[in-house]
């Protein structure tokens, strides 16, 4: 199921692996928390910290945080019979939006779309085709966001374009900062496809490099177990050697991607 609830705001003086790690394992306590609701149906504090082992404090504080993102609301429980006394017992319900984030029917009906291109349309090659017309359309926005921004901004501004559309991207220093960026996409709305087609991930490659105007280097994806979807973004002057980065070099790299953001699962 897709992630439900992502964290607001960046605490000073944390460092950002040990953030990540806590956002994640915040993700997943959510994730258990709305499934829950989702297999037994509305229920109260009491019920869902009994059912995951948690401490009502801290089913109380996941339930705040998907009542902010519209996962869960609050109601009154029904009684049926006569009344006792006392105020009614509040429970907790998916919404609308909650039921969908645990709807994986259109990622199967992707899967099945783009294998059946593969077998009647033309092979793999037919696959990435569609995935490069894909990310052609969504790269309009993302080349406006860019193109408005200072020279030294452009992976921000990218990284902004690409959270309106759900992947929590985030820019940062690489480990050798004077080499350049990385761009992190910390969701991907499209990553159980991309587990079994690749090209989506290389089309998605492709047109950061073209909007950009320099050679990247993908360093890791969640659709590959990696927390963290990575690609390496080169200073200007150094876009000649990306392509050419030393074995040593790309273990750097990869093992901090991986370290920062692998599923703990």
């Amino acid at each position: 199921m897709k992630n439900v609830g992502e964290a607001r705001g960046t605490p000073r003086g944390v460092p950002q692996e040990e953030l990540a790690a806590g956002l994640r394992s915040d993700r997943s306590t959510r994730n258990r928390v709305a499934r829950s609701i989702l297999d037994h149906g509305p229920s109260t504090v009491a019920a869902l910290a009994e059912r995951l082992g948690l401490t009502q404090a801290a089913v109380r504080r996941h339930l705040d945080a998907l009542v902010s993102d519209d996962v869960v609301e609050a109601r009154e429980q029904r009684v049926y019979g006569a009344r006792t006394r006392g105020r009614p017992a509040k429970v907790f319900a998916l919404t609308d939006c909650g039921r969908d984030a645990f709807d994986q029917s259109y990622d199967k009906l992707a899967a099945d779309a783009l294998r059946w291109i593969a077998e009647h349309e033309g092979g793999q090659e037919a696959v990435a085709a569609f995935a490069r017309a894909r990310l052609a359309a969504q790269a309009g926005a993302y080349r406006e966001a860019i193109e408005a921004a200072a020279p030294g901004e452009r992976t921000e501004a990218l990284a902004k374009a690409l959270s309106v559309d759900g992947y929590a991207a985030t820019a940062r220093s690489a480990p050798h900062p004077q080499r350049g960026e990385q761009l992190c996409q910390h969701h991907c709305p499209v990553a159980h496809v991309a587990e079994q087609f690749p090209q989506l991930c290389e089309a998605e490659t492709e047109v950061f490099s073209q909007l950009l105007g320099t050679h990247v280097q993908r360093l890791a994806t969640i659709a590959h177990g990696d927390g963290v979807c990575t690609t390496f973004i080169p200073k200007a002057g150094h876009a000649a050697q990306a392509s050419q980065f030393s074995q040593n070099d790309q273990q750097d790299h990869t093992a901090s991607a991986s370290t920062a953001g692998r599923n703990p699962a």
